[in-house]
């Protein structure tokens, strides 16, 4: 039945996409007909959760916190955000991108397995808050980091008067400027409230695999801090503004699948 379940989640996500390229490549159609892409991304979130609960919860009295499970509890967490912000400000071609990799995604856990780290399921409800903090932060500054791209790109080729007809149905560059940031602080706000969670509510770091977590966390909120910091005395944008930000995600993205990697699928080793 999963099995059914997983097709027909990444169905719903490839037509999603498909119907969002029509309309990018279709400038007649009125704005309204966004409302189909939204009921079918609705429906593969929707779908998608069903599968994280059966895989997250398969084994009994324990779930599941594996690196398949996580990457794609965060690619839920993503094509949620970005359709939230479809609804609110009209970004949607951030999902022609999101909605591709939700479905990747789906269709890895359908062929590839590797070691499942299990936790018990009456965990303390500190150590809950700091998971489920920890993947906010890391999905909304995901999000941040895909759309400082798309303004990387959407920038290079206004300079040089060669825009993309994707790039012609973005806002213009302040607003998404204005919205990276809007982002980026709610990201940090939830980065900073792991860290303090992970250091009330983890016992022993190093016991536990999790100083280099801890070590390259810290470093992120640093070049964050930086960041928010530079922006808000100096004005910082452009070129300055992408680097911080690839740099700190990709501090995070390090801290938290880079051992897991190596962990559960080279070493095939349970945390």
């Amino acid at each position: 039945m999963m099995t059914a379940v997983s097709l027909l989640t990444i169905g719903f996500y490839l037509a999603a996409t498909s119907r969002l390229s029509f309309l990018r490549g279709n400038r007649t159609q009125p704005n309204d007909n966004h409302r189909l892409f939204l009921a079918l991304g609705l429906s593969a979130v929707l779908l998608h959760a069903l599968l994280l609960y059966y895989r997250i919860h398969g084994a009994q009295g324990f779930i599941s916190l594996g690196l398949l499970n996580a990457m794609s509890m965060i690619a839920w967490l993503l094509a949620i955000f970005v359709l939230f912000i479809t609804w609110l400000r009209g970004l949607a071609n951030l999902a022609l991108v999101l909605f591709p990799l939700a479905a990747f995604n789906i269709l890895l856990e359908m062929f590839l397995t590797g070691s499942t780290r299990l936790l018990p399921e009456n965990l303390p409800a500190g150590v809950t808050f700091h998971i489920l903090i920890s993947m906010f932060a890391y999905s909304l500054l995901s999000l941040a980091a895909l759309q400082a791209l798309f303004m990387a790109v959407q920038d290079y080729y206004l300079r040089h008067k060669k825009p993309l007809k994707v790039m012609r149905h973005l806002p213009p560059l302040q607003v998404m400027e204005t919205l990276l940031f809007q982002m980026l602080g709610i990201g940090f706000l939830l980065l900073t409230l792991s860290l303090l969670s992970g250091a009330l509510f983890l016992q022993d770091i190093f016991a536990q695999h999790l100083a280099h977590k801890t070590l390259l966390s810290l470093l992120a909120w640093l070049i964050f801090a930086t960041l928010l910091w530079g922006r808000h005395q100096y004005g910082w944008r452009g070129r300055r503004v992408l680097y911080l930000l690839l740099g700190g995600f990709l501090m995070l993205m390090l801290a938290y699948f880079g051992s897991k990697l190596v962990l559960e699928l080279i070493l095939a080793r349970v945390k």
